[in-house]
Protein backbone atom coordinates (compact mmCIF):
# COMPACT_ATOMS: atom_id res chain seq x y z
CA UNK A 1 0.00 0.00 0.00
CA UNK A 2 1.60 3.51 -1.19
CA UNK A 3 1.54 5.72 1.69
CA UNK A 4 -0.02 9.16 1.26
CA UNK A 5 1.36 12.31 2.47
CA UNK A 6 0.55 16.00 2.95
CA UNK A 7 2.04 18.20 0.24
CA UNK A 8 5.23 19.75 1.83
CA UNK A 9 3.66 23.62 0.84
CA UNK A 10 0.13 23.86 1.23
CA UNK A 11 -1.80 27.29 0.55
CA UNK A 12 -3.12 29.62 3.61
CA UNK A 13 -5.94 28.30 5.57
CA UNK A 14 -9.17 30.70 5.97
CA UNK A 15 -8.70 32.26 8.85
CA UNK A 16 -11.55 32.92 11.46
CA UNK A 17 -12.62 34.81 14.70
CA UNK A 18 -15.01 37.02 16.28
CA UNK A 19 -17.22 38.69 14.16
CA UNK A 20 -18.71 42.34 15.34
CA UNK A 21 -19.89 43.50 12.05
CA UNK A 22 -18.17 45.05 8.90
CA UNK A 23 -15.71 47.83 9.09
CA UNK A 24 -12.54 48.75 10.26
CA UNK A 25 -14.48 49.51 13.18
CA UNK A 26 -14.37 46.07 13.65
CA UNK A 27 -11.47 44.60 12.15
CA UNK A 28 -9.72 41.57 13.49
CA UNK A 29 -7.04 39.28 12.03
CA UNK A 30 -8.78 37.35 10.53
CA UNK A 31 -11.00 39.95 8.89
CA UNK A 32 -7.88 41.61 7.07
CA UNK A 33 -5.54 39.08 6.32
CA UNK A 34 -5.31 38.04 2.91
CA UNK A 35 -4.82 34.63 2.01
CA UNK A 36 -2.05 34.40 -1.39
CA UNK A 37 1.25 32.82 -2.43
CA UNK A 38 2.14 36.44 -4.02
CA UNK A 39 4.26 38.84 -1.55
CA UNK A 40 3.49 42.61 -1.62
CA UNK A 41 6.58 45.04 -1.03
CA UNK A 42 5.81 46.40 2.21
CA UNK A 43 3.55 43.82 3.78
CA UNK A 44 3.55 41.07 6.82
CA UNK A 45 3.79 38.58 5.41
CA UNK A 46 3.01 35.07 7.34
CA UNK A 47 4.12 31.52 6.58
CA UNK A 48 3.84 28.42 8.97
CA UNK A 49 6.39 25.86 9.34
CA UNK A 50 4.79 22.62 10.78
CA UNK A 51 7.53 20.93 11.84
CA UNK A 52 9.11 18.75 15.23
CA UNK A 53 11.30 16.51 13.59
CA UNK A 54 14.04 18.34 14.94
CA UNK A 55 12.97 18.30 18.47
CA UNK A 56 12.30 14.66 18.55
CA UNK A 57 15.96 14.74 17.23
CA UNK A 58 16.98 16.89 19.80
CA UNK A 59 14.91 14.44 22.41
CA UNK A 60 12.50 17.12 23.42
CA UNK A 61 8.67 16.46 23.61
CA UNK A 62 6.45 16.27 20.23
CA UNK A 63 3.70 18.89 18.88
CA UNK A 64 4.87 21.69 17.91
CA UNK A 65 4.67 20.65 14.08
CA UNK A 66 0.54 21.59 15.28
CA UNK A 67 2.00 25.09 16.47
CA UNK A 68 1.21 27.02 13.16
CA UNK A 69 -2.78 26.02 13.30
CA UNK A 70 -2.76 27.17 17.04
CA UNK A 71 -1.15 30.40 16.42
CA UNK A 72 -3.11 31.40 13.41
CA UNK A 73 -6.31 30.15 15.75
CA UNK A 74 -4.74 32.70 19.01
CA UNK A 75 -4.31 35.31 16.20
CA UNK A 76 -7.79 35.24 14.65
CA UNK A 77 -9.94 37.24 16.88
CA UNK A 78 -6.99 39.96 17.86
CA UNK A 79 -8.60 43.62 16.99
CA UNK A 80 -6.47 45.48 14.55
CA UNK A 81 -5.85 49.56 15.65
CA UNK A 82 -4.10 50.21 12.27
CA UNK A 83 -4.30 49.82 8.93
CA UNK A 84 -2.07 46.75 7.79
CA UNK A 85 -1.86 44.79 4.75
CA UNK A 86 -1.49 41.24 6.37
CA UNK A 87 -0.74 38.16 3.98
CA UNK A 88 -0.75 34.88 4.52
CA UNK A 89 1.16 32.54 2.17
CA UNK A 90 0.97 28.93 3.84
CA UNK A 91 2.63 26.36 5.55
CA UNK A 92 5.97 24.01 4.58
CA UNK A 93 5.14 20.65 6.87
CA UNK A 94 7.98 17.98 7.25
CA UNK A 95 7.31 15.11 5.84
CA UNK A 96 7.95 12.00 7.86
CA UNK A 97 11.87 13.03 8.94
CA UNK A 98 13.10 14.84 6.10
CA UNK A 99 13.88 17.92 7.64
CA UNK A 100 16.82 18.78 5.62
CA UNK A 101 14.30 18.65 2.47
CA UNK A 102 11.66 21.06 4.48
CA UNK A 103 14.13 23.39 6.12
CA UNK A 104 15.06 23.96 2.30
CA UNK A 105 11.35 24.48 0.96
CA UNK A 106 10.69 27.18 3.68
CA UNK A 107 14.68 28.63 3.03
CA UNK A 108 13.37 29.48 -0.59
CA UNK A 109 9.83 30.80 0.53
CA UNK A 110 11.14 32.83 2.95
CA UNK A 111 13.84 34.35 0.67
CA UNK A 112 11.40 35.40 -1.78
CA UNK A 113 9.07 36.75 0.77
CA UNK A 114 12.21 38.86 2.54
CA UNK A 115 13.24 40.22 -0.90
CA UNK A 116 9.65 41.56 -1.82
CA UNK A 117 9.03 42.86 1.13
CA UNK A 118 11.75 45.78 0.99
CA UNK A 119 12.13 47.80 4.14
CA UNK A 120 9.09 48.42 5.46
CA UNK A 121 8.20 45.01 5.55
CA UNK A 122 8.41 42.10 7.57
CA UNK A 123 7.91 37.95 7.31
CA UNK A 124 6.59 36.15 10.68
CA UNK A 125 7.15 32.37 10.59
CA UNK A 126 4.96 30.31 12.69
CA UNK A 127 7.03 27.42 14.62
CA UNK A 128 7.66 24.66 14.70
CA UNK A 129 10.92 23.42 16.80
CA UNK A 130 13.47 26.03 16.99
CA UNK A 131 14.61 24.09 13.81
CA UNK A 132 12.90 27.06 12.42
CA UNK A 133 15.35 29.55 13.06
CA UNK A 134 17.92 27.63 10.61
CA UNK A 135 15.85 27.69 7.73
CA UNK A 136 14.62 31.33 8.20
CA UNK A 137 17.66 32.91 8.70
CA UNK A 138 19.42 30.85 5.28
CA UNK A 139 16.59 32.43 3.34
CA UNK A 140 16.68 36.09 4.66
CA UNK A 141 20.36 36.05 4.62
CA UNK A 142 20.39 34.98 0.73
CA UNK A 143 17.74 37.89 0.37
CA UNK A 144 19.50 40.94 2.36
CA UNK A 145 22.95 39.12 3.11
CA UNK A 146 24.03 39.59 7.24
CA UNK A 147 21.72 40.37 9.90
CA UNK A 148 21.81 40.80 13.67
CA UNK A 149 20.30 37.99 15.61
CA UNK A 150 17.92 38.72 18.96
CA UNK A 151 16.76 35.08 20.51
CA UNK A 152 14.41 35.33 23.56
CA UNK A 153 15.64 31.85 24.75
CA UNK A 154 16.28 29.75 27.61
CA UNK A 155 18.05 27.62 25.35
CA UNK A 156 21.65 28.88 23.77
CA UNK A 157 20.73 25.92 20.58
CA UNK A 158 24.40 26.30 19.60
CA UNK A 159 24.77 22.66 19.68
CA UNK A 160 27.25 20.78 17.03
CA UNK A 161 25.36 17.44 15.54
CA UNK A 162 26.27 15.40 12.79
CA UNK A 163 21.99 16.34 11.20
CA UNK A 164 20.00 19.76 12.50
CA UNK A 165 17.93 19.59 15.38
CA UNK A 166 15.93 22.21 17.58
CA UNK A 167 19.18 22.64 19.41
CA UNK A 168 21.36 23.75 16.14
CA UNK A 169 19.98 26.58 14.46
CA UNK A 170 22.35 29.32 15.88
CA UNK A 171 25.26 26.97 14.99
CA UNK A 172 24.52 26.36 12.08
CA UNK A 173 24.01 29.82 11.20
CA UNK A 174 26.67 30.88 12.59
CA UNK A 175 28.91 28.19 9.96
CA UNK A 176 26.61 29.79 7.29
CA UNK A 177 27.72 33.61 7.85
CA UNK A 178 31.35 32.96 9.29
CA UNK A 179 32.65 36.28 10.59
CA UNK A 180 29.15 38.08 10.01
CA UNK A 181 27.55 36.17 12.93
CA UNK A 182 26.38 38.62 15.23
CA UNK A 183 23.97 36.71 18.29
CA UNK A 184 22.72 37.92 20.90
CA UNK A 185 20.39 35.79 23.34
CA UNK A 186 18.23 36.76 26.37
CA UNK A 187 16.65 34.63 29.16
CA UNK A 188 19.49 31.67 29.60
CA UNK A 189 18.80 29.46 32.27
CA UNK A 190 22.10 28.61 33.34
CA UNK A 191 21.16 25.15 35.07
CA UNK A 192 19.90 23.72 31.57
CA UNK A 193 22.93 24.91 29.56
CA UNK A 194 26.21 23.27 29.93
CA UNK A 195 29.75 24.28 30.25
CA UNK A 196 30.49 23.71 26.89
CA UNK A 197 27.56 25.44 25.04
CA UNK A 198 28.63 28.65 27.63
CA UNK A 199 32.08 27.56 26.07
CA UNK A 200 30.71 27.28 22.62
CA UNK A 201 29.20 31.02 22.91
CA UNK A 202 31.84 32.71 24.13
CA UNK A 203 34.07 31.67 21.26
CA UNK A 204 31.49 32.28 19.01
CA UNK A 205 31.42 36.30 20.77
CA UNK A 206 27.54 35.44 21.55
CA UNK A 207 25.94 38.51 23.88
CA UNK A 208 24.73 36.18 26.65
CA UNK A 209 21.53 37.58 29.15
CA UNK A 210 20.80 35.34 31.91
CA UNK A 211 17.04 34.83 32.51
CA UNK A 212 18.46 35.58 36.47
CA UNK A 213 19.97 39.06 35.07
CA UNK A 214 16.67 40.12 33.74
CA UNK A 215 14.77 39.36 36.90
CA UNK A 216 16.89 42.09 38.36
CA UNK A 217 16.16 44.91 35.68
CA UNK A 218 12.81 47.13 35.50
CA UNK A 219 11.41 47.12 32.35
CA UNK A 220 12.61 49.93 31.08
CA UNK A 221 16.58 48.66 32.01
CA UNK A 222 15.69 46.02 29.76
CA UNK A 223 14.05 47.44 27.47
CA UNK A 224 17.46 49.45 26.90
CA UNK A 225 19.73 46.18 27.14
CA UNK A 226 17.88 44.98 24.08
CA UNK A 227 17.87 47.51 22.21
CA UNK A 228 21.83 48.17 23.06
CA UNK A 229 21.89 44.44 22.12
CA UNK A 230 20.45 45.37 18.15
CA UNK A 231 22.35 48.84 18.18
CA UNK A 232 23.40 49.84 14.37
CA UNK A 233 21.80 49.84 11.15
CA UNK A 234 21.65 45.77 10.01
CA UNK A 235 17.91 44.00 9.66
CA UNK A 236 17.37 42.15 12.91
CA UNK A 237 16.12 38.61 13.11
CA UNK A 238 14.32 38.28 15.82
CA UNK A 239 13.40 34.58 17.21
CA UNK A 240 11.13 34.01 20.49
CA UNK A 241 11.53 30.56 22.08
CA UNK A 242 8.28 30.38 24.05
CA UNK A 243 10.09 27.91 26.46
CA UNK A 244 11.64 31.46 27.39
CA UNK A 245 8.69 32.58 29.54
CA UNK A 246 8.00 30.56 32.98
CA UNK A 247 5.94 27.41 32.34
CA UNK A 248 2.83 28.95 34.07
CA UNK A 249 2.37 31.42 31.58
CA UNK A 250 3.59 28.65 28.87
CA UNK A 251 3.49 25.65 29.50
CA UNK A 252 3.01 24.48 26.11
CA UNK A 253 6.12 24.25 24.72
CA UNK A 254 8.92 21.56 24.08
CA UNK A 255 10.74 22.28 26.79
CA UNK A 256 9.03 24.26 29.71
CA UNK A 257 11.11 26.40 32.21
CA UNK A 258 10.76 26.61 35.78
CA UNK A 259 12.42 30.22 35.75
CA UNK A 260 11.97 32.21 33.07
CA UNK A 261 11.38 35.98 31.62
CA UNK A 262 8.33 37.55 33.02
CA UNK A 263 5.54 37.72 30.06
CA UNK A 264 5.45 41.81 31.19
CA UNK A 265 9.77 42.51 30.98
CA UNK A 266 9.44 40.21 27.44
CA UNK A 267 6.71 42.05 25.55
CA UNK A 268 8.31 45.12 26.26
CA UNK A 269 11.56 44.14 24.53
CA UNK A 270 9.89 42.66 21.94
CA UNK A 271 8.11 45.44 20.85
CA UNK A 272 10.65 47.83 21.44
CA UNK A 273 12.82 45.95 19.14
CA UNK A 274 10.35 45.39 16.54
CA UNK A 275 9.73 49.45 16.77
CA UNK A 276 13.54 50.30 15.81
CA UNK A 277 11.83 49.49 12.17
CA UNK A 278 14.42 46.87 11.28
CA UNK A 279 12.86 43.66 12.02
CA UNK A 280 12.81 41.93 8.50
CA UNK A 281 12.19 38.40 10.04
CA UNK A 282 10.26 37.35 13.27
CA UNK A 283 9.59 33.54 14.17
CA UNK A 284 7.78 32.30 16.90
CA UNK A 285 8.70 28.66 17.99
CA UNK A 286 8.28 25.74 20.33
CA UNK A 287 4.78 25.66 20.80
CA UNK A 288 2.91 22.71 21.79
CA UNK A 289 -0.55 22.64 21.70
CA UNK A 290 -1.06 18.94 23.08
CA UNK A 291 0.86 20.81 26.38
CA UNK A 292 -0.83 23.76 26.46
CA UNK A 293 -3.31 24.79 29.07
CA UNK A 294 -6.34 27.16 28.27
CA UNK A 295 -4.51 27.99 25.17
CA UNK A 296 -2.65 30.60 27.65
CA UNK A 297 0.71 29.95 25.46
CA UNK A 298 -0.61 30.26 22.53
CA UNK A 299 -2.23 33.74 23.51
CA UNK A 300 0.77 34.87 24.75
CA UNK A 301 2.44 33.91 21.80
CA UNK A 302 0.02 35.78 19.72
CA UNK A 303 -0.32 38.95 21.67
CA UNK A 304 3.78 38.77 21.30
CA UNK A 305 3.52 38.31 17.45
CA UNK A 306 0.81 41.17 17.55
CA UNK A 307 2.43 43.75 19.57
CA UNK A 308 5.96 43.21 17.24
CA UNK A 309 3.84 43.70 13.90
CA UNK A 310 2.29 47.06 15.10
CA UNK A 311 5.24 48.67 16.77
CA UNK A 312 6.86 47.97 13.72
CA UNK A 313 4.14 49.22 11.50
CA UNK A 314 3.49 52.73 13.72
CA UNK A 315 7.73 52.75 13.25
CA UNK A 316 7.57 53.11 9.18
Amino acid sequence: MNTVTAPLFSPAPAWTGRDDGPGPEHARWHSVVETSTQPSAGAVHLIGFASDEGVERNGGRQGAAEGPAALRSALGSLAVHQQCQLIDVGTVTTQQNDLEVAQRELSDHVRELVSAQGDAGMTVVLGGGHETSFATHRGAYEAIGPMQVLNFDAHFDLRAADRPTSGTPFRQIADLVGSDFDYSVFGISRPNNTSTLFDTADQLGVNTVLDTELAELSIREAIERALTAVSGNRPIHLSIDLDVLPAAVAPGVSAPASFGVEFAALRAMVSAVAATGRVALLDVVELNPAFDVDNRTAKAAARLINDAVMAAKTSR
